[in-house]
């Protein structure tokens, strides 16, 4: 687990909202996921955020650049896309690539190696730079 995942759950446990974090999980796993193409990925994260709207933001920005905030901490990198995964490349120890599937508004990200998936929401970047 990286230590911006860690951080992310130390902090939503501190602030009493594990709870409805895990709420929020059972739900996506209620629902259908669907599993995204890397076409499908490339046209829906190129130029928005995928955030959980409180601990972090990740920033796909159109060239390639990946910006991450977490817990006031930021980190600067790079996308991409390889076959149909998106790979993050953030100097963490856990970089690597993703499979990418959608449930209503959701999107969960599951490392193809270690690691806890990540959900959040995309939306339009809040500080194009």
């Amino acid at each position: 687990m990286s230590n911006l995942r860690r951080k992310c759950l130390i902090a939503a446990l501190a602030s009493g909202i594990g709870g409805l974090v895990a709420l929020g999980a059972g739900f996506v796993a209620a629902e259908t996921l669907q599993k995204l193409s890397g076409r499908q990925i490339r046209a829906k994260f190129a130029g928005m955020q995928l955030t959980d709207e409180v601990h972090y933001r990740f920033v796909y920005e159109r060239n390639g650049t990946l910006r991450s905030v977490a817990l006031g901490v930021k980190k600067r990198g790079k996308w991409v896309i390889d076959k149909d995964q998106l790979c993050l490349y953030l100097q963490e120890p856990d970089d690597g690539c993703y499979d990418v599937a959608l449930s209503g508004k959701t999107f969960t990200l599951t490392p193809t190696g270690l690691g806890s998936a990540v959900d959040g929401i995309l939306q339009p970047i809040s500080d194009p730079q």
